[in-house]
């Protein structure tokens, strides 16, 4: 079976961790996947520093639209079964050639697509569009929560006999293999998130300074437009030696940063099943994040990490001051309990042999 993913190619955040992980391991598995990036960027440089296949159309501009011929051609002359997009503007593109096309075509929905272009004004309203009417035209859309499963089939009107709910995955380390903590100050909190609005630094800011400890130190790490406004706010607040912005962070400074921190928060308005949670479980961080997506799945209970209700920054104060209180030999059993949840429900080979089902059903008919 013949599979191609296709993404724009600049994807920076979770996508972008979603796809070189979920490639990795159908090599591993020796899947015959390959990787189809619309423009040269992020994505194509991570895919090939992880030794996979990869090709670049070379798009340079969102609006090439005279570049479907290549890309129909490159689909059906190199004989795919199934082409699998990620993201808004890889699926406008295959919703475009569909008629074209040979092969099945899947989606993946990471996010809500009724927030993904949110505050951009008519062109963000027109991508909205185009992207709806794309997910109705695929022959199989992949959900990576219930929640966007029951958002494509009740209000974007997609068939359900189309949606499959597949939660994301992620590789998980021995505990031996990870790197011994670092003696620090006080407690560090990090934050892993594009610097946008629905990903909620600012509701995480303004806890920080209800939360009065000046012992706490907030790491950000990530890009994004909002990042102007984020270091204003932090100065408005007072909050100046408290809070740090890493920028964006490959997955080595990551893991670096990792070992000095105390908890993992997310406070997002808006997620699907957060892979930056996964991650950090994976190294034994514990975790606090809002009542975004599925979380239930990856947080069950108290036992397992903190959550608190969307937007509410008088229940995050509360829930960040519950998670200072704790003992740090209670915190590191939450963190080890968490990760023996997680890697055994939420493991990569558990993800590709989920969706090689999905693709094998297609192809059957």
């Amino acid at each position: 079976m013949k599979v191609l993913h296709v993404n724009a190619g600049l994807e920076t955040g979770g996508g972008l961790t979603h796809i070189i992980n979920l490639l990795k391991e159908a090599k591993k598995e020796q899947e015959d996947f390959t990787l189809l990036c619309l423009a040269a960027g992020p994505v194509a440089d991570a895919a090939r520093a992880a030794g996979l296949r990869v090709q670049v159309l070379g798009i340079t501009s969102r609006y090439a639209l005279s570049s479907l011929r290549q890309l129909s051609d490159f689909i059906n002359q190199n004989g795919y079964e199934i082409v699998h997009s990620h993201g808004a503007r890889a699926n406008l593109f295959l919703a475009l050639i569909k008629r074209k096309l040979r092969a099945q075509w899947c989606v993946t929905v990471h996010s809500d697509p009724y927030l993904d272009f949110e505050g951009r004004g008519l062109a963000g309203r027109a991508f909205t569009f185009a992207n709806l009417r794309a997910l109705r035209r695929a022959d199989c859309v992949f959900a990576v929560t219930k929640r966007f499963a029951n958002l494509v089939t009740d209000k974007v009107g997609v068939m359900p006999k189309k949606v499959h709910v597949i939660y994301n995955g992620t590789f998980f380390h021995e505990n031996s293999e990870i790197r011994a903590k670092i003696a620090h100050p006080g407690f560090n909190l990090v934050n892993v998130a594009r610097a946008e609005k629905i990903k909620g630094q600012e509701l995480l800011l303004q806890a920080l300074k209800k939360l009065d400890y000046a012992s706490v130190h907030l790491y950000i790490a990530g890009d994004g437009p909002q990042l102007p406004h984020l270091k204003d706010l932090v100065q408005q607040l007072g909050l100046g030696p408290q809070v740090s912005f890493q920028g964006f962070l490959t997955q080595p400074q990551l893991t670096d940063l990792y070992r000095q921190m105390d908890l993992a928060v997310l406070t997002s308005y808006s997620e699907s099943f957060p892979l930056v949670l996964l991650e950090a479980s994976d190294h034994l961080l514990p975790l606090l994040a809002t009542t975004v997506g599925d979380i239930e799945m990856m947080i069950p209970d108290s036992e397992h990490g903190f959550v608190t209700p969307v937007g509410d920054v008088g229940e995050l104060t509360a829930t960040l001051k519950s998670a200072l209180n704790r003992p740090t030999a209670d915190l590191k059993k939450m963190a080890a309990r968490e990760k023996d949840y997680v890697a055994h429900h939420f493991s990569l080979q558990q993800q590709l042999t989920s969706i090689v089902r999905v693709y094998q059903e297609l192809l059957a008919g």
